[in-house]
């Protein structure tokens, strides 16, 4: 089973971009299919983004579409979030998650990082 670190939350200002990072340990990690989820303070647990065992496939909620991208490079044992024209209404802590399937549902991914913190400023 891989182990999730994920990495490159912070400050920044509305409009602005970020890249997450979510390293795995293990070698099994190319068999994993991989999201991004995201909890605001007071809200339930959202979807962000998911990406197929391959990279082949990418998914998104609305919300997100067209600003975030999500990708990965299973020579690194890493997945990636890029964010761009971010608004205050992303702030949140965001996870990544390894399961067997590339969904929306979180209950479908086994494996949880301990989350990183994005706060974008009005």
């Amino acid at each position: 089973q891989v182990q999730l670190v994920e990495s490159g939350g912070g400050l920044v200002q509305a409009g602005g971009s970020l890249r997450l990072s979510c390293a795995a340990s293990g070698r099994t990690f190319r068999n994993y299919a991989m999201g991004w989820f995201r909890q605001a303070p007071g809200k339930e647990r959202s979807f962000v983004a998911a990406i197929n065992w391959s990279g082949e496939s990418t998914y998104y909620p609305d919300s997100v579409k067209g600003r975030f991208t999500i990708s990965r490079d299973n020579a690194k044992n890493t997945v990636y979030l890029q964010m761009n024209s971010l608004k205050p209404e992303d702030t949140a802590v965001y996870y990544c998650a390894a399961g067997k399937f590339a969904t929306t549902w979180g209950d479908n991914y086994d494996v949880w990082g301990q989350g990183t913190q994005v706060t974008v400023s009005s």
